[in-house]
């Protein structure tokens, strides 16, 4: 059985019309960038994990966010020769100026518009998944 993970892309606007995404930095390994996430606990449903973790991990609870319908991405990986899927949702922080206040499992933190997202998630199907919640928020907006 696969490994599950839960999270949310959060996004806050910024004017004039910046968008840009948190990505927590990883205290462990190789120190890589991604939104908050985090296994599913036992007898948890996937959107309780996430908001847990996105607490946990970024100090935000669901006061901070509103959650955009319509957009959940899985992603699909193996870690150590196992499979993994990953589901994130997508939020907006309510107020820009919200404090992150990181746990022991992450070293820093970022606000990045969608390149520096990009560049700093490095993983492609990350990556995919930064751009079509962007592409969300623009269709969104039409």
């Amino acid at each position: 059985m696969a490994l599950r993970a839960c999270g949310f892309i959060i996004f806050r606007r910024l004017p004039p019309e910046n968008i840009e995404f948190l990505l927590l930095q990883t205290s462990y390994g190789e120190h890589h960038w991604t939104p908050p996430k985090g296994h599913v606990d036992p007898g948890e449903d996937d959107l309780t994990t996430a908001l847990r973790e996105t607490q946990e991990e970024a100090g935000l609870s669901l006061d901070h966010l509103s959650v955009v319908q319509g957009f959940l991405h899985t992603l699909h990986y193996e870690v150590r020769g196992r499979p993994k899927d990953v589901l994130y949702w997508l939020a907006e922080l309510r107020d820009p100026c919200t404090p992150i206040a990181l746990s022991q499992e992450h070293r820093d933190f970022r606000w990045a518009r969608l390149e520096e997202a990009c560049a700093l998630a490095g993983y492609q199907d990350l990556q995919d998944t930064l751009r079509a919640a962007h592409q969300h928020l623009l269709n969104k907006r039409d």
